[in-house]
């Protein structure tokens, strides 16, 4: 049984500070600090007429602040399903625009985005959460629908491999990375919880649905071992 929407969000909320440093990232993320390089200058540079972000998972916001290094004075909306992260991510956030920074607390699977709000979606080590094909599909139909025209969604997260081989290679290499960065009990630690709370998909059936709801352009940004970044423009 994986871990319930209110278990997830417990342990989220225990767990601010390890989502607070603009400079390291999420540490459990494999090249965390590149991949949030990589989506916030993309993004400044493929939407650079973007004056509304939504930052879906947001965390304590560090693609926020990321993005509007690049953008200053973006309007924004933060979505995260711990209270603790949102208060975190909204005073960070205040601090770096002065455009509206506006905190929605919840699933992205029960939110529904405006039509047509949105220039600018990224989001970062949530979407492995979803839990069915159904779930996956509504919630990239949602990106697409509320993204203005010209506007991106730029994602990075947890994936799985289609060949089983494969993914044991890549797994194996994500574990190293993990007993490098602190112990094997760390590794066992983050094997445990992935466990128990993520169904991540592989990158292709992401690509592809990408293009099924909408996006006429995709691209990968970055891919190392069980992680990438990636998005598309509407």
């Amino acid at each position: 049984m994986k871990s319930t929407v209110e278990e997830i969000r417990q342990r989220f909320d225990a767990d601010v500070e390890r989502f607070s440093n603009l400079e390291t990232g999420q540490s459990a993320t494999v090249d965390a600090p590149l991949a949030m390089a990589l989506v916030a200058e993309t993004a400044a540079t493929v939407t650079p007429h973007a004056r509304d972000l939504i930052d879906v998972g947001c965390g304590a916001g560090n693609y926020s602040l990321k993005v509007l290094q690049h953008l200053p004075n973006l309007n924004v909306t933060l979505i995260d399903l711990s209270r603790n992260m949102l208060d975190r991510a909204v005073d960070r956030v205040r601090s770096a625009t002065t455009g509206s920074v506006t905190p929605v607390q919840g699933d992205v699977r029960e939110i529904a985005l405006t039509p047509q709000s949105a220039d600018l979606i990224v989001a970062s080590a949530v979407l492995h959460h979803l839990r069915t094909d159904d779930e996956w599909r509504a919630v990239f139909r949602q990106f697409f629908e509320a993204l203005r025209p010209g506007g991106s969604v730029w994602i990075f997260d947890l994936i799985e491999h289609t060949l089983p081989e494969v993914q044991r290679i890549q797994w194996r290499m994500y574990g190293e990375y993990l007993s490098r960065f602190k112990d094997d009990a760390y590794r066992d630690l983050v094997y445990a919880y992935v466990e128990r709370e993520d169904t991540p998909k592989p990158l292709m059936f992401q690509l592809d649905l990408l293009r099924e709801v909408g996006f006429g352009r995709v691209e990968v940004l970055h891919k190392h071992s069980c992680f990438a970044a990636f998005g598309g423009v509407k």
